[in-house]
Parts: structure tokens; sequence; C-alpha cells
């Protein structure tokens, strides 16, 4: 293992940490706002405002990572989120947390958090090299998916002897180890931070000239929109589905369950990676997913929603790491933190449409055909199933996509960058 290797694995460690204490927080108040409100939409309401900062400032982020140093971004970003988490401890203290105030906390520790993804995803870049992409890609997902994997399980057992504030207090302490670990990877990286600041308009336009002039990079981020509109669907469905026949502890447990798949997945990748079929194996892991989907919903039962909920985790790093591999091997290392600024932006647009509008269409639904809440989300993930897998299914027809992978613009040297004494 190269020393750049041990450092991205410290750096994954961090947000490992730091996406598992997220997880709490988002767990945590979900079920707290779902046994306020019995509503699905007050659910997508606090998610869609945890993740809309992310996306509206995505692109600026990107501009900010490839003009000052990304470690240090990292760690800023990371830290002050913190403070929006202490503000809905605060108000859960003083007996004041109604939901606007938990939206307003949300939202200040998701404006800090734009700051981390184009950074973070750039720093990748930084430190490996090509034939380590793919293998890191899978780390990635674990830690980015940590919040399905371990959270739910932690704080439903948490829930059931203590309440919400412990889980605040444990996400909080989390983001501490995480700026520690960016701090050390800093140390002995070199930086790409540069003294010749172009203006920020033009950054932005770089930026989005790199995405619409690679031919099929703009197709794979369009088609990732449309993907993260339909998995958002089900990430938001999902949780008040089960708690409309299940309990916390019980949605805790499922929960876990499910996001094995995507830890045996990860380490499958992480261990072995993908050597090629890139293309291929992005649209079979995407038809499968809506096959999960679609399952998911048929009926009331926890064995059957773990069963498809493990298949549907389970295809995401497969997923994940084809897209990444074929974005990042066709654009050029001094513009990656613009261009996943940008990527972020569009991809992210899916999920913000979901957000906005899943819970609410549940609700009326459910009220409408007189079946509650809980059916009213499964028929809206099933719908989002199928379209899914129309999706996929075109995937296999377009060659500009097939193009990223058979000629591709590989990116970076095929040594791992140099470490500053």
């Amino acid at each position: 293992m190269s020393k750049n290797f041990k450092k991205f694995m410290l750096l994954w460690l961090g947000e490992l940490i730091s996406s598992i204490g997220g997880g709490l927080t988002s767990f945590g108040l979900g079920v707290y706002i779902f046994n306020k409100t019995g509503s699905a939409a007050g659910m997508a309401l606090v998610t869609l405002l945890g993740f809309l900062p992310t996306v509206v400032l995505s692109v600026p982020a990107g501009v900010l990572a490839d003009r000052y140093d990304r470690r240090l971004l990292m760690m800023i970003g990371d830290g002050c989120s913190a403070l929006g988490v202490i503000y809905i401890l605060i108000a859960m203290i003083s007996g004041d947390a109604g939901l606007l105030k938990i939206c307003i906390g949300v939202s200040i520790s998701a404006v800090f958090s734009a700051l981390l993804q184009p950074a973070y995803m750039a720093t990748i870049t930084d430190l490996l090299d090509k034939d380590e992409f793919s293998k890191a890609n899978g780390l990635v997902s674990v830690a980015g998916n940590a919040r399905y994997l371990f959270s739910p399980l932690i704080a439903g057992l948490l829930l059931a002897v203590s309440d919400i504030k412990l889980l605040l207090v444990i996400d909080i302490c989390t983001f501490f180890l995480t700026v520690i670990s960016c701090a050390v990877v800093r140390k002995g990286t070199p930086t790409n931070a540069t003294d010749k600041k172009e203006p920020f308009g033009k950054s932005l336009k770089e930026g989005w000239n790199v995405i619409v002039t690679t031919e099929g990079i703009l197709a794979v981020v369009i088609i990732a929109a449309f993907i993260s509109l339909m998995l958002s669907v089900f990430q938001v469905l999902a949780e008040p589905f089960i708690l409309s026949f299940a309990d916390a502890k019980t949605l805790g447990v499922a929960e876990t369950v499910c996001a094995v798949g995507m830890l045996m997945s990860a380490i499958i990748l992480g261990i072995k990676g993908i050597k090629r079929g890139f293309v291929n194996k992005l649209a079979v892991s995407f038809i499968f997913a809506g096959i999960a989907i679609f399952g998911f919903g048929m009926i009331n039962n926890i064995v059957v929603a773990c069963s498809c909920g493990f298949l549907f985790f389970a295809m995401l790093p497969i997923a994940n790491n084809s897209l990444d591999y074929l974005v990042r091997t066709n654009i050029s290392d001094e513009v990656q933190g613009r261009a996943w600024g940008v990527i972020g932006f569009i991809s992210n647009l899916g999920c913000v449409i979901a957000y906005a509008s899943s819970g609410v269409l549940a609700d009326t639904i459910g009220n409408v055909t007189g079946l509650g809440v809980g059916r009213g989300s499964a028929l809206v993930m099933q719908v989002a199933g199928v379209c899914l897998i129309i999706i996929a299914v075109s995937i296999f027809e377009m060659k500009s996509i097939k193009k990223l992978e058979t000629d591709p613009v590989v990116t970076g040297s095929d040594e791992p960058a140099q470490d500053v004494a």
C-alpha cells in the first residue's frame, strides 16, 4: 500500500465517522418529525433543506476547491457544519424544537457541508493514481452510505433507551475526529492552492465547458440526474412506509440489514475493483435497483422489505463506481474541482425534485385513496422503480457513453503525487 493510499485511508476513515454521526442525526430527526406530524411531507421537507444548499453551492464550492487548499476547505466545511446540529440540540434542550427550528439547523449544517464534496472528490484524484480509483471508490461508497448501514441500527437501539438529544451529542463529537484526520492528511500533502486567481465567473464557465465539450460526459450527468430522482424517491419514502406498520427500533434494524448489501458489494469492489465493462455494469446495476424498489413496496412485510432493500443497496456501489470511473478518467486534473461541482449540481437536481415532491405526493395519494401514508409511499416508490428500469435500459444504446470507456481521456500521472517533507 502506497503512502498516498494510506493518507486516503485516513481521510476516508474521517469521512466514515462523519457519515455515521450525520446518519444518527438524520434518522433521529426523521423519527421525531414523523411521530410529531404523522406526515411523509414533513420528513421530506427536512431532507430537502438538508440537501438543497449542497446543490446550490456545489458549483462555487467546486471553484474554491481548485483555487484554495482542498484539505483546508474540508476542515472548514466539516467543522462548521457542527453549528447547525448544536443549534438543534439547544432547541431540543429548551423544549422548543419545532419543525421550523429543525429546518433552520439542518440548513445551517448543509451550507457548510457544501464545501466538502467537491474538495473531497478532487483530493482523491490528488492522492491516487488512476489504477487505484476503482478500489478507492468502493471504500468511498461505504463511507457515503454508512448513514444507511451503521447509523439506523445504532440510532434505533439508542432511541429505545434514550432520546434524540443523545444522537445529536454523538454527531457533534464526530466532527472533531473528522477535522483532525483532514489536518493530518493536509500536513504531508502538496497543496493545490494557487496565487493565480482568474475571475470567478470564468472559473465557473470553465467547469461547465469541461462537461459539455467532452463527448458523453453531459449525457452521463443528465442520466445521473434522472436516476438520482428515482433513487431519492425510494430513500425518502422507505422510512414512512416502514413506520406505518413498525416501530423505530424495527426500522433501524431493517435499514441496517438492507445496507449490509451495500457493505458486501463495496468490500468486493474495494478488494478487486472493476477492470472493464463499466457501462454495462452501470446499466445492469440500475435495472436490478429498479426491480428492488418496485418489490420493496409490494406488501407491508418487513422480510420482503429487507430482502428488496438488500438488493437495492448492493447495486449502489457498482453503479457509483462505474459512474465515477467514466467521469474521472475523462476530466483533466486541474479542473477536477470545478467539474465535480457542476456535475454535483446537475445530477443532484433530481434529488431536489424528489425531496420536494415525493412526500407530498405520498400523503396526497394516501389521503385520496384512504389507504394511508404507508401505501401512498409504496405506490410512489413502485412508479419510481419502473421509471428507473426504463432509464437504465436506455444506457445500453448510448454510443457517446460507451465511448467514455473505450476511448477515455485518462487524467493524472500514472505515478501518485509526491510527498512534501
